[in-house]
């Protein structure tokens, strides 16, 4: 087939004083030793020229673990203790996270940082913890993990998503899960961490995960009620079941349809734009009169069309993007419609699958025409579920229910803090700092929302010394 080059530029890659800019710069002077300040050819004193620059590293201090005590000063009233009565003033003292236990807000956010964000299991984290010298078991860990999402973050979590139900558009999507102990199912049965995220509206993005025990479409129908935009989905039937919603089928898995009813051998040949990569791609032109392609090669070069086109579009605005997808990719889905209109595939093969599901999404698969917010795939849905996927990989299971729903709601902390370009750590320790005083306060739940201007400066930038310290803490701007 012909192609052509895009005119789009690569990007550059990024220098290193751009990459560590955000870091502190700590300077080493080298001297000259007292021995060598002598001109080695006439034995006169050298005199200074200054340092000059040789080299930079980076170097690591590895993370710290210290035991804190308060001691609460008390004071009384000579004059009162002279009558025999006792007047006593004890000083104010930062309340413990979780009452009788050690854990604090950093300890907690780390933990909870390390399993959600960076998917560290609680055994591992034990045997770190143990190199540092501080025997944290990982039953006590998983217990501060559940107790402290599910009493001080829930709150964030359910503030996160009605903001999510007031949105136009919203990507779903669902990945397997498996939960040990859960009554009234086998250990080996399969569970689902269900995901829902903010689409491009241009207000600050949310994306959320929900455990539930199955598939059935009576959870995504409870998640979403009161919901009624757009819900843009890989053409699962449970979302068909919603009311009141507009549906928006997924091009890339129809593609993926098509691409597998591509001969094994000749798969190797195809490339699958995607619209998000930054490298320069090649425009593919109409392939109806190319003799040498295949029927299933033809359908993937039809969606590759459509994908090349979004990727010009992706800096448009809206009003901007719906009326070029209108001008330029309606002619190419009609000629793709007329195109399936010719096929007459085997009954049982592939192409009969790629070619029934194009069909049966027909209405969906052009809906994205409707709006231009929305995206012609569900892949940044997809993404959000392949986090989740990779951190599965690594702690494989969860024991209860309670820590299924635990993991979902730091997993969406964490997700929409990154999202909001966040420090995802230092939002998890500010949660965790303020949230015991301020969970039941709506206005301070407010000013912990990860697009508040409150969190923006305090969760910002790179994880340093300068974190608010418990006995240091103000209250909320309320």
């Amino acid at each position: 087939a012909k192609t052509k080059k895009s005119s789009k530029p690569r990007k550059p890659k990024a220098s290193r004083e751009e990459l560590y800019a955000s870091l502190p710069i700590c300077e080493v002077k080298c001297p000259l030793p007292d021995d060598q300040k002598f001109c080695p050819d006439c034995g006169t004193p050298l005199e200074p020229m200054g340092y000059t620059f040789v080299r930079e590293e980076l170097r690591v201090i590895p993370a710290k673990l210290f035991r804190v005590r308060y001691l609460q000063q008390k004071m009384r009233c000579p004059g009162c203790h002279e009558e025999d009565e006792t007047t006593i003033v004890a000083a104010p003292a930062p309340a413990s996270l979780f009452p009788h236990s050690p854990a604090s807000p950093s300890l907690v956010a780390m933990i909870m940082y390390r399993k959600a964000g960076l998917y560290l299991p609680f055994y591992r984290q034990e045997m770190d913890f143990g190199m540092s010298g501080v025997p944290i078991p990982r039953e006590t860990q998983a217990r501060w993990f559940i107790k402290g999402a599910l009493e001080y973050l829930e709150p964030i979590y359910s503030r996160l998503h009605e903001e999510l139900l007031r949105r136009d558009l919203i990507h779903a999507d669902e990945v397997p899960c498996q939960v040990l102990h859960e009554d009234g199912r086998k250990a080996t049965q399969k569970s689902y961490m269900w995901i829902y995220q903010s689409g491009s509206d241009g207000k600050p993005p949310v994306a959320l995960y929900e455990y539930q025990p199955g598939r059935a479409s009576v959870y995504p129908i409870e998640f979403l009620k009161g919901f009624h935009g757009m819900i843009q989905c890989d053409g699962y039937a449970a979302y068909g079941c919603i009311e009141d919603v507009i549906l928006i089928c997924c091009l890339a898995h129809a593609r993926r349809k098509f691409f597998d009813a591509v001969p094994k051998g000749r798969q190797k040949r195809i490339r699958l734009l995607d619209i998000n990569s930054e490298q320069a791609l090649d425009e593919p032109i109409s392939t109806e009169e190319d003799e040498n392609l295949l029927p299933a090669e033809k359908g993937v070069a039809f969606c590759n069309r459509l994908f090349f086109k979004e990727r010009l579009y992706k800096e448009l605005s809206p009003e901007e993007r719906k009326a070029k997808r209108l001008e330029e990719e309606t002619p190419i889905w009609d000629e793709f419609w007329s195109w399936i209109d010719t096929l007459d595939p085997s009954g049982g093969s592939k192409l009969e699958k790629a070619v029934k599901y194009a069909l049966n999404h027909k209405e969906s698969l052009m809906n994205y025409l409707l709006d231009g917010r929305c995206e012609i795939s569900n892949n940044s849905a997809e993404r959000k579920a392949k986090v989740y996927a990779t951190g599965r990989k690594n702690f494989l299971f969860h024991d209860s229910v309670d820590g299924a729903k635990a993991t979902a709601i730091v997993m969406s902390l964490v997700e929409t803090a990154k999202a909001n370009n966040l420090n995802a750590y230092k939002y998890l320790y500010t949660l965790l700092l303020y949230m015991p005083d301020y969970k039941n306060e709506p206005s301070g739940i407010e000013q912990l929302l990860p697009w508040s201007i409150f969190v923006q400066d305090k969760c910002s930038g790179i994880i340093d010394d300068s974190l608010e310290l418990p006995e240091n803490r103000g209250n909320l701007p309320i």
